[in-house]
């Protein structure tokens, strides 16, 4: 299929919560194709993540991954993987405040906190199961992507609804850069 719409806020797809990945999916060409579009989709919108539930997908599965991004120019570039049925640990107690976009709510950025450190544990393509300690940016990748499988946008989390507008103004006014 490749490239695939990505559904939009207020799209009610986008808040229902996932369904695991059953066992038999693993290493079928169904969830191979899933995965494929998912880095199809990604990639041609630049985007650093992107969820089943996006694409109009009921899955628990998300890609995280990018070289040099536009959309992230001051970030270092992340990993490409494939997370199936994760799931998140917070360690310690320390919240980062960072700006955040999102593919489905395009053109618009808000200051959202999350965990500094987590702990991550999810099955690979082949439904191996994975463990990492990740922080900083690509930990606020993993858990805002992790947030759409529970249909839980960015805008959600904002620490104050004063932090939210349009990339573009935002940047005009020095807010992000």
């Amino acid at each position: 299929m490749g490239i695939r719409n990505v559904l939009r806020i207020g799209h009610p797809a986008l808040r229902t919560c996932s369904a695991e990945v059953p066992e038999d999916w693993f290493g079928s060409r169904r969830l191979q194709q899933l995965i494929d579009d998912l880095f199809d989709t990604k990639l041609a919108c630049s985007g650093a993540g992107l969820a089943a539930p996006q694409i109009d997908e009921p899955w628990r599965v998300f890609v995280v991954g990018m070289g040099h991004n536009p959309r992230y120019p001051n970030e270092n570039p992340l990993p490409e993987r494939v997370l199936i049925n994760p799931v998140i640990e917070y360690i310690g107690d320390e919240l980062i405040s960072g700006w955040e976009g999102c593919l489905s709510v395009p053109g618009m950025r808000g200051e959202v906190e999350r965990w500094e450190h987590i702990h991550l544990k999810w099955q690979d393509r082949d439904g191996e199961f994975q463990t990492e300690e990740l922080q900083g940016f690509h930990a606020r990748v993993i858990q805002h992507e992790s947030d759409h499988l529970d249909g839980v946008l960015f805008p959600d989390c904002l620490t104050s609804p004063l932090a939210f507008g349009f990339t573009d103004e935002l940047k005009a006014n020095g807010i992000i850069d």
